[in-house]
């Protein structure tokens, strides 16, 4: 926490050629009373950014070698502190350069070691681009398995959520077994000790860090009809169901197998707390559906609070100029990291 109270978050700024720099300085800017937001990247790239977007935008920047001496400079009600992670290359809105890709990778490797030295609480994403990173020549399949290998974690699970809004009267969380899979390599990549371990990873985390004294679990089945009793596949019978009945012996609530068309209907979404889909699709598609542009990522099983976006870099959007893209999924993600931070 923050001299003033506040959780101090350490805020990616995400791909430089896409929405994530606007985006994490639109939602630092309006949430600067409820948490203190730290930028991570060029800090002056960023005071640019934000010299476009509003001119009352004030930063505070610094870098790891002030830091690491003598911790972040106190906080300012009307400034946000930018931690300098100077990029290789001049920035072209909506045109990736991976001359910049190492430094994108950089501001996540700082967001951890400022959480391990406790000089932030928990760490939130912009959107990244993977290939131009890959092109820098840093093998990179997302932030999930980014984070994982970094903090030598063995298995983490991806969830999103979305607060209850205009059409959804409750929140939904809709965690994966599965996530950037081809869908063909989905149902050799579902067995039961991955379902247990995921299942665990989630029970656990809704307990630990949203809060949730008795979690009650949905689960998809794979196939159509959740397999019609095997007519339509045998997951549900040989790994679903068997999984389900390790995971309730082991004290989780979980239910299931269900169709997935039918799960995701108020009359059950409402009396669960999160629901677990096999697959990246099968849960997401609902979800943002469900979410109006409000949902955020989170990641399960880190030592870490890491929360982001549930978008991509829009590099269509940042092409066409500054004060187009929308931050209220990067909003909600802030806030949803105080409100684990607090819990």
């Amino acid at each position: 926490m923050s001299e003033s109270g506040l959780p101090v978050l350490a805020v990616t700024t995400g791909e430089p050629a896409g929405i994530g720099p606007e985006i994490s300085l639109r939602a630092a800017w309006s949430l600067r009373h409820e948490v203190r937001p730290v930028l991570i990247g060029d800090a002056a790239f960023l005071a640019m950014i934000a010299s476009e977007l509003d001119p009352e935008i004030r930063l505070q920047a610094t870098n790891m070698a002030a830091v690491r001496h003598t911790g972040l400079p106190a906080g300012l009600p009307d400034r946000i502190t930018v931690l300098d992670c100077p990029l290789k290359a001049h920035v072209q809105a909506g045109i990736p350069d991976p001359r910049n890709g190492r430094s994108v990778v950089q501001t996540l490797d700082i967001a951890l070691e400022a959480i391990r030295d406790r000089w932030c609480d928990a760490m939130v994403t912009a959107p990244v681009q993977k290939s131009v990173i890959n092109d820098a020549g840093v093998p990179f399949s997302g932030h999930t398995e980014y984070l994982a290998e970094k903090t030598n974690t063995d298995r983490v699970v991806m969830m999103l959520a979305c607060e209850a809004n205009a059409h959804l009267p409750y929140p939904l969380r809709v965690a994966l077994a599965t996530t950037h899979l081809p869908l063909r390599a989905v149902p050799d990549a579902i067995t039961e000790a991955l379902l247990m371990e995921v299942l665990r990873i989630t029970d656990t985390d809704l307990r630990t860090k949203w809060g949730i004294a008795a979690p009650k679990i949905l689960v998809c089945g794979l196939n159509p009809h959740a397999g019609e009793n095997g007519y339509l596949g045998r997951e549900e019978l040989d790994v679903i169901i068997p999984a389900l009945a390790t995971a309730k012996a082991a004290g989780i609530d979980v239910h299931g197998p269900y169709p997935a068309d039918t799960l995701f209907q108020h009359k059950y979404l409402a009396q669960a707390d999160a629901v677990l889909a096999m697959y990246h699709d099968q849960g997401l598609t609902v979800l943002k559906h469900a979410s109006l542009g409000q949902g955020v990522n989170v990641t399960l099983g880190l030592p870490v609070i890491r929360t982001s976006v549930d978008h991509g870099t829009a590099l269509d959007v940042a092409a066409q100029g500054t004060g187009l893209a929308d931050a209220g999924s990067m909003q909600v993600a802030m806030r949803v990291a105080a409100s684990m931070i607090k819990k």
